[in-house]
């Protein structure tokens, strides 16, 4: 896999349209990992194209806009009327202006970017019929994506410029976004308020300011897991929890527990950084090597275990009546020590919890340095999460273990019965098996409605 991103535009003559269009048209085409992704027949002509031909500055002006969202604005929200809007900002389909659009959709979990494409859907009545690719998604490091959309950009610019267009919508559009990205406060408004799935100044602006502020008690990472996971549900900016909220649910539902207790991985050196790998792959690693670490082998692990490498008591799990109505985490009290507080009800869901916790403290404190006080597991799509949950089913239900004991038979009755020993989710199962290819990912389409995949 290259993670390579390519979107390219031949120049070619238009003889009527907008000087913008005449100026911006030609054969487009997007690469990833030197997939082509816009691949289609031109009907009229009944051949195979590398894509259709378009005006170029309509996307310009699509990608512009919508740059903050397409960055940092994770997967489709799974509420309907919220995931309209969403769809709008990442699928370039919605562009519009009359031109055959590609079926590919893009956006990012934070350190990576997917870029997916599909065949057309109604291939009867267009004029360009998307094939689609032979591989559904392509996974690259986001810094490349963002590399190929400022390079596309800059590329119709300097066509615009070419025709003396110079100071068009895109220009304005463009330069207010550079100002943006360079301009540190402006970006941390914008990427909060991308985070929370709205467009340049749509969202309250004094909400913002407020969660930017709470971003300096909790931390800044930690708070845009908790904006993902808002937007992911179709939250209002004012659902969006205070950092005072927070510490009231962490002491009245709360358990104590203290950091200093808690495991920790005495080396990583053989851990690849964050965002080099699948999420899922950094998230088991690390759990693999903290289950040689502490000589667990490939048995189940006790609550009273569990609970002493999150540094906290067994009854953390076992008081299933104390819990947070919206999501697990742990706090770190500003006079010391920790709260955690957990959302399931059910055992297996505040153990694999729990695990969560346990991952996303360690790798945050040794593979993804940051000052956070806030330790959220939320159900957003972030990068952040899915590690968790890989280290969390690495833990619980050691992979090895899992394969070895179904013995190819994965069968959802097989699946049940190794997800009951090691006192697991069949969820948790069956992500492991679409993760390790023992099951295609067509077989469990819920792991794509919970943004389980890497």
């Amino acid at each position: 896999m290259s993670g390579r991103v390519t979107i390219s535009l031949s120049c070619e003559d238009l003889a009527s349209g907008s000087e913008e269009e005449r100026a911006t048209f030609g054969l487009f085409a997007i690469t990833a990992n030197d997939r082509l992704l816009t691949e289609g027949v031109d009907v009229d002509r009944n051949e195979v194209r590398q894509g259709p031909h378009v005006a170029g500055y309509p996307l310009a002006e699509w990608v512009v806009w919508n740059w903050w969202r397409i960055r940092w604005e994770s997967g489709r929200p799974v509420d309907e009327s919220v995931a309209r809007r969403w769809d709008f900002a990442h699928r370039l389909s919605t562009v519009g202006e009359g031109y055959a659009w590609p079926n590919v959709t893009i956006f990012s979990d934070g350190l990576r970017s997917f870029l997916i494409s599909e065949a057309s859907r109604n291939p009867e009545s267009v004029l360009f019929r998307y094939l689609g690719a032979s591989q559904r998604r392509e996974t690259v490091p986001a810094r490349n994506l963002e590399s190929a959309m400022d390079g596309y950009v800059e590329d119709i610019l300097t066509r615009l410029e070419g025709r003396k267009l110079r100071s068009t919508n895109l220009h304005h559009l463009w330069n207010d976004l550079r100002e943006e990205r360079d301009t540190p406060e402006l970006a941390r408004f914008r990427r909060l308020e991308a985070q929370l799935g709205y467009d340049p100044d749509e969202a309250d602006e004094h909400a913002i300011h407020r969660h930017l502020e709470d971003a300096t008690r909790l931390g800044e990472e930690a708070l845009g897991e908790v904006a993902a996971d808002a937007a992911f549900h179709g939250f209002d900016t004012g659902d969006l929890m205070s950092a005072d909220t927070l510490s009231d649910i962490a002491m009245r539902n709360g358990f104590d527990a203290d950091p200093k207790d808690a495991v920790t991985l005495a080396d990583v050196v053989d851990l690849p950084r964050s965002g080099e790998i699948e999420a899922w792959r950094l998230g088991e690693g690390a759990a693999r090597a903290i289950r040689d670490q502490e000589d667990l082998d490939g048995s189940p692990i006790s609550d009273a275990r569990l609970a002493g490498l999150a540094g906290t008591k067994t009854k953390a799990v076992s008081d299933t009546t104390r819990r947070s109505e919206s999501m697990a985490f742990a706090l770190d009290r500003e006079r010391g020590g920790t709260r955690m507080s957990f959302r399931s009800k059910w055992e297996t869901g505040r153990r694999f919890e729990l695990a969560r916790l346990i991952g996303d403290r360690l790798l945050c404190s040794q593979i993804l340095p940051s000052a956070d006080r806030l330790f959220p597991a939320t159900r957003a799509y972030s990068y952040r999460q899915k590690m968790q949950r890989a280290f969390a089913a690495e833990l619980l239900s050691p992979f090895a273990s899992v394969d070895d004991m179904l013995r190819g038979d994965y069968s959802e009755e097989k699946q049940n019965d190794v997800a009951e020993h090691f006192k697991a989710s069949p969820m948790t199962i069956r992500t492991q098996l679409v993760n390790h290819r023992r099951v295609d990912r067509d077989d469990a389409p819920d792991i794509l409605s919970h943004g389980l995949w890497s």
